[in-house]
């Protein structure tokens, strides 16, 4: 039975941990007795995109049960970061599970998650900058089990009708904004992203900006670059050829382009699974995103496969992970529900298989891989809110609280 305080002590931590990382121990420094049976039962925790990715990871999930000897049971979550915190603070964690990026570093901080990333004798096949977003106090914590990218994806008949060619897909900012221009027209809008540092964020990019330094120790959300950046996108939100995909009564990029209200949209490629689901008929392609002042931008989003620091299975629950992780597997992945390869060799084999994902492929040379901070999830919700008033907002004023709200964060961090 639980007492109210053991109670008011779990919920307590179910209420921090997303926003600071909550000790999975409660002050209990005993280390977790290992299981070494022969055959053991490992319990795996995901959250899906969809039928078609449930199915891939349970049909790859029981084909290392049979290699293995062990018995996988994977389960659905329905409200991942919940669950997780709940089963850390309740002593009873997932062996292996997904960790999101924005929720990683409050895992690591934690305590949470077993760092097992020098049992991987080819980490370096992952690129540095994904393994850069799973690394914590130096240490590489998990392994990113796949990554995505951001492009332009184009309506290739609202492109034609507008009188355009593919000599006319962008290349610049200002290419962006005369084709965004000409395609605006008749219940059509030129572009059409998400309203949220996610798909804005690549703009702060291309300026040669981004909200913190490399290694994540220092704020550099007020400067000119992004302040640039921003001020660009609000000069085509005024101009109406940019609308957020609210504006034009859709939930995202991906469903006003196969509506056919965006002639382009800023999207991974993720988009690829939902415009052959839900809009097959709809004729698209996908080009690298314009260059800004400082060059070529994107962003890079990836989840890691975790292990719980708490798991009496640890070393068979890294073995599950390496599996999952393998070359082989991450391609099925990819066939499977779209996601790329997260494993250099793996990534240049699909970008042969799959030729039309050639614009995000190629963005990994030179993505921007998510901030991982503790406790910085809540800033970055503040901040996607001042984005969505961009219009009428001053990017810098928006900027300077990033920086103002982010610097707190980085204090309670260290």
């Amino acid at each position: 039975m639980v007492t109210r305080t053991a109670a008011a002590a779990l919920l307590t931590c179910v209420a921090l941990l997303t926003a600071t990382g909550c000790s999975s121990s409660f002050g209990n420094s005993k280390e977790t007795e290992q299981d070494t049976s022969s055959r053991q039962h490992l319990k795996v925790l995901i959250a899906t995109s969809g039928d078609a990715e449930t199915k891939a990871v349970k049909e790859a999930a029981a084909a290392y049960a049979k290699k293995s000897g062990n018995k996988v049971t994977v389960e659905i979550a329905k409200d991942m970061n919940q669950q997780l915190a709940q089963s850390f603070a309740g002593h009873k964690p997932p062996d292996v599970f997904y960790v999101n990026s924005d929720q990683f570093a409050n895992y690591a901080k934690g305590g949470s998650l077993y760092a097992y990333g020098n049992e991987i004798k080819d980490a370096d096949d992952f690129s540095a900058q994904l393994r850069a977003s799973f690394t914590h106090d130096g240490k590489l914590v998990c392994l990113p089990k796949d990554t995505s990218t951001l492009a332009l994806a184009v309506n290739t008949e609202l492109w034609k009708k507008a009188g355009l060619t593919d000599k006319d897909y962008p290349t610049s900012w200002n290419e962006l904004k005369n084709v965004a221009g000409k395609l605006t027209k008749g219940g059509v809008t030129g572009l059409v992203t998400s309203d949220e540092y996610q798909r804005i964020g690549v703009f702060m990019k291309q300026a040669g900006g981004w909200i913190t330094n490399a290694k994540q120790t220092k704020m550099t959300a007020d400067s000119s670059q992004n302040a640039e950046g921003l001020t660009f996108v609000r000069s085509m939100l005024r101009s109406g050829s940019l609308k957020y995909a609210k504006q034009v009564d859709t939930s995202w990029g991906g469903e006003a382009l196969g509506k056919g209200k965006a002639a382009m949209t800023i999207e991974g490629n993720w988009l690829s699974g939902a415009m052959k689901l839900d809009y097959p008929d709809v004729a698209y392609k996908v080009v690298p995103l314009p260059a800004g002042p400082a060059g070529k931008g994107t962003l890079a989003f990836s989840t890691c496969w975790g292990v719980a620091a708490e798991s009496s299975h640890r070393s068979d629950a890294v073995d599950l992970v390496k599996y999952l992780t393998s070359s082989g597997q991450q391609l099925k992945f990819a066939d499977a529900f779209g996601v790329m390869p997260s494993r250099t060799s793996a990534l240049t084999e699909y970008a042969q298989r799959v030729p039309d994902a050639k614009a995000w492929v190629d963005a990994n040379a030179y993505a921007q891989g998510p901030v991982t901070i503790a406790g910085f999830d809540k800033v970055l919700t503040q901040f996607n809110t001042d984005l969505q008033s961009l219009r009428t907002t001053d990017p810098k004023k928006a900027l300077a609280d990033l920086q103002r709200n982010g610097e707190q964060a980085l204090t309670k961090g260290n």
